[in-house]
């Protein structure tokens, strides 16, 4: 038996709400492609429950339910009762080689990023957090979430807003003269309740009505974040004069230029498929090693360059020990600390969802259900737990998250029957995603060597990296970040010359071109605002204004744009059968034979997102 037939889709209830019992669905590719086409299928085998078959409950939220009605705890149980089954699978499935690049890879863009951050609130918190405080986080979200998430493919670690959060809080907690470790425990306990009310309450749900438009405005942000934070780290080079500052933004850029060709490389048609597949895959840390030692070659050697500092093995930076005693506290900052956490809490379910959704997205064909509901719960208590620890709190990592799941992806070469305009009949050869290695032991192992890494040995290479080399990391991951974005890409269409524009390009076919430059430039604006106001004290608030997208999408924007536009600019973030899990995509419902609207009681045609998925599909 093939992988692509491993897992077969669920069976869902007949066409119009009818109930037909289980089905045997046929693999994803072929599913969508009859999503596009609207064929009904005559005959199916009945399904079992069997651990190699997907879940057969439809779980998507009919039109006749109302919204307050809240049944507590469905979505969790809905979750594990749906991802459970797989439980064993997720990690027999892990023997395949795409693990062992896929950890190497992650390990090193979790780790380098995460000890960048380190440095930028080791600064800005006057040394309350550290190498070891970041390490930890990232070990507790990896293993929590590696061993018993839903979704076990998205890396949680420390983000660049979490960061903000940090030093905004101690900039406006501190002078007031209150514990800060005390005050971010309480915080972090009372999101924990905050997490946990959400989660029963199946708040994720509303992710239906997350689209790309948020998606892209925040992954923007986070993109914008990295490159902002690298340029930081170059700034403080000049304390140690010019010599230091110039050979540390040559090391940066030329960090970012061989990384960056690395993955150039490896989507090539360069050298030979194993050559070109083992500089994608271990490009960025050899890149990281090489420009480590780089820096002692000849007349560098005597210039002084800053390094990543370090502790002693295994212990907070500060002088204190890893239980924070919360109780040291005033009761008003007690309560004091309830608007925090409240910020803290619309942050983390809008980040780790995106980031879940991202890393689950259209363009990867999963077999494996997701459970959103779950996580949150989980993202509560790794959130409890990091406060009394005193070390940041993790949560899901863009563009980590989508990254480790492209990491995991097996390719094949398949040859198009034409070309655009009929001509290369049968020469035309492309890469497209065969499936994914859905597993847990890739997050758990990067996890486990980022513990590791927390020895005294490893933290002594740790603090020979020149800070210039993390710098040169934050722009790679920024660059790369920008480069997948939805903003790009259309800005890229915008510029391109229309002529050689190919006719099978999906942004061609909207009538009123004028309005791709209006999508383009709100989702600027949104990007510009949150990105303004997180360099002034405002920062705090942030979150509130990155969530205010979801309901602009939802109400405001289809006053301006048609139903057909907006299915070109702005498909759904995930597939149906991912979204399963929090009631399906806002305005339709998944029957047994296509996609059914909800409102109009019809079957409209996929988006765009849809229809490149069953072109794609139907060529593997």
């Amino acid at each position: 038996m093939s992988s692509t037939d491993k897992y077969t889709l669920p069976g869902n209830h007949g066409h119009h709400g009818s109930n037909t019992g289980q089905k045997a669905k046929k693999p994803w590719h072929t599913r969508l492609a009859s999503l596009s086409t609207r064929q009904h299928t005559a005959s199916e085998e009945t399904l079992d429950d069997k651990p190699g078959n997907r879940v057969t409950e439809h779980s998507t939220i009919k039109s006749g339910d109302r919204w307050w009605k809240i049944r507590l705890f469905q979505g969790i149980v809905n979750d594990l009762k749906r991802r459970g089954p797989y439980y064993w699978s997720d990690w027999k499935d892990a023997w395949d080689y795409r693990v062992v690049p896929a950890t190497v890879y992650m390990y090193f863009a979790n780790i380098l990023p995460a000890l960048a951050f380190s440095l930028d609130m080791f600064e800005q918190t006057d040394m309350s957090f550290g190498v070891n405080e970041v390490l930890l986080a990232s070990v507790l979200g990896a293993v929590v979430f590696a061993v018993a998430a839903a979704q076990p493919l998205v890396i949680v670690g420390v983000t660049g807003p979490i960061t903000v959060f940090n030093y905004t809080v101690y900039d406006i907690i501190t002078p007031r003269g209150t514990n800060y470790f005390a005050f971010m425990c309480w915080i972090g306990l009372w999101s924990l309740v905050m997490h946990w009310i959400l989660a029963i309450t199946n708040s994720c749900n509303l992710l239906k009505y997350v689209t790309r438009f948020s998606c892209d405005i925040f992954g923007f942000y986070v993109a914008f974040i990295y490159l902002q934070k690298g340029i930081q780290v170059l700034t403080r080079q000049w304390e140690d004069g010019e010599a230091s500052a110039y050979l540390s933004i040559t090391v940066a850029l030329l960090v970012l230029m061989l990384a960056y060709g690395c993955g150039i490389i490896g989507t090539s048609y360069l050298l030979q498929h194993v050559v070109r597949k083992f500089i994608e895959d271990y490009g960025t840390p050899l890149t990281i090693i090489f420009f480590t030692g780089f820096v002692h070659i000849g007349k560098m050697e005597n210039v002084e360059l800053s390094v990543l500092p370090t502790t002693k093995a295994f212990f907070p930076t500060t002088d204190r020990g890893w239980f924070i005693h919360f109780w040291d506290l005033d009761v008003a900052d007690i309560f004091l600390a309830i608007p925090f956490a409240i910020l803290l809490t619309i942050l983390f379910w809008f980040d780790h969802n995106v980031s879940a959704l991202i890393a689950q997205g259209t363009e990867f064909p999963l077999r494996k259900p997701a459970g959103f509901h779950w996580d949150i719960f989980l993202l509560g208590l790794t959130t409890g737990v990091a406060g009394l620890l005193g070390i940041p709190f993790p949560n899901g990592l863009i563009p980590q998250a989508p990254f480790h799941t492209t990491s995991l992806c097996v390719t094949r070469t398949v040859t198009d029957s034409t070309g655009d305009d009929g001509a290369n009949k049968g020469h035309t050869t492309r890469r497209v995603i065969d499936h994914v290695v859905e597993q847990r032991v890739s997050n758990l192992a990067q996890g486990l060597l980022t513990l590791g890494t927390m020895t005294g040995p490893l933290l002594i290479v740790l603090h020979l990296i020149p800070q210039a080399v993390l710098a040169g990391l934050f722009f790679v991951m920024g660059v790369q970040a920008l480069e997948g974005n939805g903003i790009t890409t259309k800005l890229f269409y915008l510029l391109r010359d229309a002529s050689l524009t190919p006719l099978s390009e999906p942004l061609k076919r909207i009538e009123r071109q004028r309005m791709i430059w209006v999508f383009v430039g709100l989702e600027l604006v949104g990007f510009g605002a949150t990105f303004a106001i997180t360099q002034t004290i405002a920062a705090i608030g942030f979150p509130v204004f990155i969530l205010l997208l979801i309901p602009v999408r939802t109400w405001l924007l289809p006053k301006w744009f048609t139903k057909a536009e907006l299915d070109v600019l702005d498909a759904p973030t995930a597939s149906p059968f991912t979204m399963e899990s929090v009631g399906g995509i806002h305005g339709e419902e998944v029957a047994a034979e296509g996609v059914m609207d909800v409102e109009k009681g019809e079957k409209p045609e996929v988006g765009v997102a849809g229809r490149r998925e069953s072109e794609a599909a139907r060529s593997i």
